[in-house]
């Protein structure tokens, strides 16, 4: 019983221990962003723009796919739903609700935390096993500045903007369904999608993913920084930080919703 006590006490340890390191870069990355200019050392345009365009543009397909086809899909389970109560035209609204509040913001997250996450795991994690940021310690270049805060920025300006493709991917989803197959005029189709969307919805929705911008890249960085055992130790290091961005994801979009529901009760 003693040692079971003691294996408990050693977890919570560590569980507290990644937890403080994760807030220590986390509190220096967005020193980096918000206070680096005063020092004369902002973010460099130059990596902020690679990782915007790596992050942002090679991500608009994929994002622009995976919301469409949710958008056909919930369509379709809706209509069914609502055919048999006389209320098929309000399929429109149903979808550009659910597309802007909840699945927009959280599948684009998602598809951004298998892409980019991995990807600023691999790469941070890389470069730590082949000493290359004991390397840049060594030149006196701080490697939270120089590797983390470019791609937390980049990441934060956009996965609001992809959220806002995926919403609008989601949506046109929704209208072919909805003009193509329930045969539902294209003027009302849309006149009742942004009827009952409400911009509070909206603003929830990016809300969302700003946070979730900092959970994939911190989490993604943090891991990366972490990362040792050579090239297996790079790919386990890879899958915990997805899997735990995940989670993360997951999560915290319960308690923005849970704080937005009961805000206005």
């Amino acid at each position: 019983m003693l040692k079971a006590f003691e294996q408990i006490g050693v977890t919570i340890l560590n569980w507290l221990t990644v937890l403080g390191e994760f807030l220590a870069l986390t509190g220096q990355a967005l020193y980096w962003i918000v206070f680096g200019a005063l020092h004369d050392k902002p973010v460099k345009r130059a990596p902020l723009f690679e990782q915007m365009v790596f992050m942002g543009t090679k991500s608009v397909v994929i994002v622009f796919f995976v919301t469409f086809f949710t958008g056909i899909v919930l369509a379709m389970q809706s209509a069914y739903q609502l055919e048999r109560m006389g209320g098929t035209i309000y399929v429109a609204s149903l979808v550009s609700i659910a597309i802007c509040r909840e699945l927009g913001p959280v599948l684009t997250a998602l598809v951004l935390a298998g892409r980019i996450g991995a990807a600023i795991t691999a790469e941070i994690g890389s470069m730590k096993v082949n000493e290359q940021i004991e390397a840049l310690e060594t030149m006196g270049i701080n490697p939270v500045r120089f590797l983390v805060a470019p791609k937390v920025l980049a990441l934060f300006l956009m996965l609001p903007c992809l959220t806002v493709v995926g919403d609008l991917s989601g949506m046109f989803g929704g209208y072919v369904v909805g003009v193509f197959d329930l045969r539902i005029n294209a003027h009302l189709y849309i006149q009742t999608a942004f009827k009952f969307l409400a911009s509070k919805d909206i603003y929830t929705g990016l809300f969302k993913s700003l946070v979730f911008a900092l959970i994939v890249s911190l989490v993604g960085s943090y891991q990366g920084l972490s990362t040792k055992g050579g090239a297996v130790g790079v790919g386990r290091y890879t899958t915990v930080s997805v899997v735990s961005s995940f989670i993360l994801i997951i999560i915290f979009d319960c308690l923005i919703t849970g704080i937005f529901y009961y805000w206005n009760m």
